[in-house]
C-alpha cells in the first residue's frame, strides 16, 4: 500500500513517535476502511481491511522508533483508547511488535476475546495469537470463534496448532448444539472431519 497519506503518516511518526496518538484515528478515514479481499472475505475477518493494514505498517515504524518499554506502553494505549478499529489494527499489528512486548500482546488478545465483537475476536487469533499464545487459552479462543460466528479461516496457525483437547472441546460443543435441537457451525464440522 503506497498511499501519499500513509508514506507522510509513517515519515511522522518515524521522526517524532507520540504524533501516533493523532494519526491512528484518522487512518481509517484518510485511506478508506474496505476489506483486502472483498471478494472471498466481505467483512474483512479473515485478510483484514485497508485501514487494518495501514495501523500495521504505522505500529511497525512505531516499533523501529521506540525503545521496547515505552512501545509496549504506547501501543497498550491505542489499544485502550482505541474505538473498535483502532483496537483492531493494534491486534493485526501486534506481531511487528518486539519480543520484550509479548506480554503487552497477550494481555491485549485476552481483552479482544473477552468481548463479542467478530471483528475484535478475528483479529486477536492472527499472527501474533498463532505463535505466542498459550495452548490453553488459544483452544478458547477458537472454541470463541465458532460461538460468535467468526470464519476458522481467520485463526493463525489453525492446522498446526489443533490438538487432540481442542478436538474434544469442539466435539462436545458440537453435541451441545445438537442436543438443543440447533445448528452444528459448518466450521466445526470440517474440523472435526479432518482431523
Amino acid at each position: 500500500m503506497d498511499h501519499p497519506w500513509l508514506v507522510d503518516a509513517e515519515a511522522k511518526v518515524r521522526a517524532k513517535p507520540e504524533t501516533i496518538r493523532a494519526i491512528f484515528p484518522a487512518v481509517g478515514r484518510k485511506v478508506g476502511r474496505d476489506p483486502l479481499r472483498p471478494e472471498i472475505d466481505p467483512q474483512g475477518l479473515i485478510h483484514g481491511t485497508v485501514d487494518d493494514l495501514a495501523r500495521t505498517r504505522l505500529l511497525e515504524v512505531l516499533a523501529e522508533a521506540m525503545q521496547p518499554e515505552p512501545l509496549a506502553t504506547e501501543v497498550a494505549e491505542l489499544y485502550r483508547y482505541g474505538d473498535d478499529a483502532e483496537r483492531r489494527g493494534v491486534l493485526r499489528g501486534l506481531s511487528a511488535l518486539p519480543e520484550s512486548a509479548i506480554q503487552t500482546g497477550l494481555d491485549l488478545v485476552a481483552d479482544a476475546l473477552r468481548a463479542n465483537d467478530i471483528r475484535l475476536v478475528a483479529a486477536a487469533l492472527g499472527s501474533f495469537a498463532g505463535k505466542n499464545l498459550d495452548q490453553h487459552a488459544w483452544r478458547h479462543g477458537v472454541l470463541k470463534c465458532l460461538f460468535v460466528g467468526v470464519p476458522l479461516a481467520a485463526v493463525a496457525d489453525l492446522e498446526r496448532r489443533t490438538d487432540a483437547e481442542l478436538l474434544r472441546m469442539v466435539s462436545d460443543y458440537a453435541d451441545e448444539r445438537r442436543a438443543a435441537g440447533r445448528e452444528v457451525p459448518a466450521d466445526a464440522q470440517r474440523l472435526l472431519e479432518v482431523s
